[in-house]
C-alpha cells in the first residue's frame, strides 16, 4: 500500500489573479482528472487489480491524497505519480480560460514509510515538499534523511514569518552601467535576509519557502518601497539620479496591490517615477497576456520603467514583445557567459540587440564578468550591462558611495 500526497503548484496565483470562482471550478476540474488518471492509466492496472483499490479525498485547499492498495512493487506507486504528473500538464479550460497547472507529489510506502494513515500522510507531506525543491511538476519518494529537511522548512517558514515583522530584510545593489560611457545608471534592487544565526542569505535560500507561506507578496511590496526611499535619499544627498530596477513577483504583478503599491511609493518618497524599473520575467507577463499588456500600460502611464527580464529563456518573439509597452530588454546571463566560447550565443545577442534597437527598446546585457565580453556587446550595439565586472551586489551605503555628486556629473 501506498500514500499519494498531491499539491497544486502555485495554485494561490491562479486565485488571486482569476477569482475565486475559477480557482474552485478548476480544483473540481482537478479532482475529475486525478479520478480518470487513477483509474484508466495502463501502467496501473497491469499493478492493481480493480479499480476499488484506489480512493482519494481532498484534504482541503490544493492538496489532495490518493491511497494506492495491493501494489505489487514499490515502483508501480511511481508509475501511477508519473501519470497523475503527466495528466495534470495538460491545459484546463475553465470559463473560457487555458489554465496551466503543474503538481508536486510526495509517495510514502506502507509500512517502510509508516504503519499508520498519519504517519504516511506526514511523510507524504515531506516528500511532496522534496518535489516543489526539486523544480515543482514532479514527484518524490519518502526517506528518512526528509525528516530533518521537512524540520528545518517549518522552522525557516517560523522565522521567515518574523523576519518581515523584525525588518531583518536588507536591500543590496548591483550596479548598471553605460557601455558607451562606462558610468553607472542605475542598479538592481537584490532581497538579502540577514538572519540573526545563519547570517546574510541569498532568495535560493528562502525564496519557495516565502511563495509557500504567501509571504513573498509581501516581501516584494517592502523591497519596491526600500529601494524609492533609498534612492530618493540618495538624491537628497546631492547624488546624481540614477534608476533602480526591482524585481517583481508573479505574485504581486497579477495581484491587485501593484498599482497602489507603487503610486504610494512614488508619493511617499517624492521619487522621479522615471528613476523606478519594475523588472518582470518572460513567463510571468506571458501568463496571461492581455492582462499584463493592462497593467503595464497603466504603469507606463505613472511614469516608471518597465522591463523584461531573463530574454532569450523562454517565449523570445518580436510577435510577442512589439506589444508589451516596455522599455528594457534584459539578456539572459546564459548567453553571455558562452558569448566567447561558443558559436551561437553570440549571433544570438546581436539578433536580440536588433530585434530590440528595431521596437526603440534599450538592451541591457547581464551576467558581464569578462572585458572581452564587454567589448564584444559594446561592438555589437547593446546599451547597457550589469555584472561582476562592473560590481558585485553591495550594500545601500556602499553603492551611494559610488554615485557622483549631481553637479559635479552636470558639469562634466
Amino acid at each position: 500500500m501506498a500514500t499519494l500526497f498531491l499539491d497544486l503548484d502555485r495554485f494561490k496565483v491562479i486565485n488571486d489573479t482569476l477569482g475565486h470562482n475559477v480557482g474552485d471550478l478548476l480544483l473540481k476540474s482537478v479532482a475529475d482528472r486525478l479520478a480518470e488518471s487513477v483509474r484508466h492509466s495502463d501502467s496501473v492496472s497491469r499493478s492493481v487489480e480493480k479499480e476499488e483499490n484506489y480512493s482519494f479525498a481532498r484534504l482541503g485547499g490544493d492538496e489532495f491524497t490518493v491511497l494506492l492498495t495491493n501494489l505489487r512493487e514499490v515502483h508501480d506507486a511511481g508509475k501511477v505519480a508519473r501519470r497523475i504528473v503527466e495528466a495534470m500538464a495538460k491545459p484546463f479550460s475553465i470559463e473560457g480560460n487555458e489554465i496551466f497547472v503543474t503538481v508536486s507529489v510526495g509517495i510514502a510506502i506502507f509500512p517502510v514509510d509508516g504503519d499508520s494513515v498519519d504517519a504516511l500522510l506526514k511523510n507524504a507531506d515531506s516528500a511532496m515538499y522534496h518535489a516543489k525543491e526539486e523544480g515543482r511538476n514532479n514527484f518524490q519518494f519518502y526517506s528518512n534523511t526528509l525528516n530533518a529537511a521537512a524540520n528545518e522548512r517549518l522552522i525557516l517558514e517560523g522565522e521567515l514569518r518574523h523576519a518581515v515583522d523584525r525588518e531583518e530584510f536588507v536591500v543590496f545593489y548591483q550596479p548598471q552601467i553605460d557601455l558607451r560611457t562606462g558610468g553607472i545608471i542605475g542598479a538592481e534592487a537584490l532581497l538579502r535576509w540577514q538572519h540573526p544565526q545563519r547570517g546574510l542569505l541569498h532568495p535560493a535560500d528562502f525564496l519557495l519557502a516565502a511563495m509557500d507561506t504567501g509571504l513573498i507578496r509581501a516581501i516584494d511590496e517592502w523591497v519596491l518601497r526600500t529601494a524609492c526611499r533609498h534612492n530618493q535619499t540618495w538624491q537628497q544627498r546631492g547624488k546624481m539620479p540614477v534608476c533602480i530596477s526591482v524585481n517583481v513577483s508573479n505574485s504581486l504583478f497579477h495581484g491587485n496591490t501593484l498599482l497602489s503599491v507603487v503610486a504610494e511609493a512614488l508619493s511617499q518618497t517624492g521619487l522621479t517615477p522615471a528613476c523606478l524599473e519594475l523588472e518582470l520575467t518572460e513567463s510571468i507577463a506571458m501568463r496571461n497576456v492581455d492582462a499584463s499588456i493592462v497593467m503595464l500600460t497603466t504603469l507606463k502611464a505613472m511614469g516608471v520603467l518597465l522591463s523584461i527580464d531573463d530574454f532569450g529563456t523562454g517565449y523570445s518573439s518580436l510577435s510577442y514583445l512589439q506589444r508589451l509597452p516596455i522599455n528594457i530588454v534584459k539578456i539572459d546571463q546564459s548567453f553571455i557567459q558562452d558569448i566567447l566560447t561558443q558559436a551561437r550565443p553570440a549571433p544570438i545577442v546581436r539578433a536580440i540587440i536588433a530585434m530590440a534597437h528595431s521596437l526603440n527598446l534599450l538592451v541591457l546585457a547581464e551576467g558581464v564578468e569578462q572585458e572581452a565580453q564587454r567589448t564584444l556587446l559594446l561592438e555589437q550595439g547593446c546599451d547597457q550591462a550589469q555584472g561582476y565586472l562592473f560590481g558585485r551586489p553591495m550594500p545601500a551605503d556602499a553603492f551611494a558611495a559610488l554615485l557622483p555628486l549631481a553637479h559635479l556629473h552636470k558639469a562634466g
